[in-house]
């Protein structure tokens, strides 16, 4: 009985440290400093630098009259793939919500491959690129998770203008081009992730971008614009933003 009294005495100081143990890791883990910027989320703003890479194409709709022509059998988009580098600025609205603005300049091109129907030059096979630097101005409203840690998750949505400061609207030696207009407005919505480090927030995002205006500026006298009657801006961004 001795022993078994003793042992039962032993496996509580045993249980009684293993709760104290418990206990004191709780409670660090909940003290502010185990938190790289505990009080972030208490600021009306802050700002941070964006820098990022596209992969872009047209959007595009064939003119009715694309089946009377008689020198272009296909012509469709073409992925093609950019960079961009941005200011942002965020703004508090709630625990939960941010307003967010995101001015960036995209450097980015546009590329549509063309089956002709007759050989130009010996070739039947023919890829116009359509080469931009775009000035986007996109405004957003961020909706985020409760931070686990150092980690947090976030959606957002918003709106675009954009324009395209190498555009070929009023281009005069445009035969073989695809005129482009300079201004053009969208929608966005994207998914990213907020690390905390000690001194900067490392948030990468992934972003879809798809412009609504008709920015083909249609001529009925160049065979390689005259196929589309609607041209419209697609995107998918991949961004990293470093925070303050």
């Amino acid at each position: 009985m001795y022993l078994l009294r003793k042992k039962a005495r032993a496996l509580r100081s045993e249980f009684s440290l293993i709760f104290g143990l418990l206990l004191l890791a709780q409670t660090l883990v909940a003290q502010p400093r185990d938190l790289n910027q505990y009080d972030h989320d208490s600021k009306p703003y802050y700002f941070g630098i964006t820098l990022g890479a596209n992969m872009s194409r047209f959007q595009t709709s064939l003119h009715s009259h694309f089946l009377e022509t008689d020198s272009v059998a296909i012509a469709e988009p073409v992925n093609s793939n950019g960079f961009a580098l941005g200011l942002l600025a965020t703004g508090r609205l709630s625990d939960r919500f941010q307003l967010r603005f995101n001015p960036q300049l995209l450097f980015t091109e546009r590329s549509i491959y063309y089956k002709l129907k007759y050989p130009e030059g010996g070739q039947t096979d023919i890829t116009k690129t359509v080469e931009s630097v775009i000035v986007t101005f996109p405004v957003q409203v961020k909706l985020q998770s409760d931070r686990i840690g150092n980690f947090r998750v976030y959606m957002m949505t918003g709106v675009k203008g954009d324009i395209d400061l190498a555009s070929n609207a009023r281009a005069k030696k445009a035969d073989d081009l695809v005129k482009i207009k300079k201004y053009d407005y969208g929608v966005e919505l994207g998914l990213g992730f907020n690390f905390f480090f000690e001194s900067f927030i490392f948030s990468p995002e992934l972003k879809i971008s798809n412009g609504l205006n008709n920015i083909h500026s249609r001529d009925e006298k160049l065979k390689y614009s005259n196929v589309f009657d609607k041209i419209q801006s697609r995107m998918i961004i991949f961004s990293i933003h470093i925070e303050g």
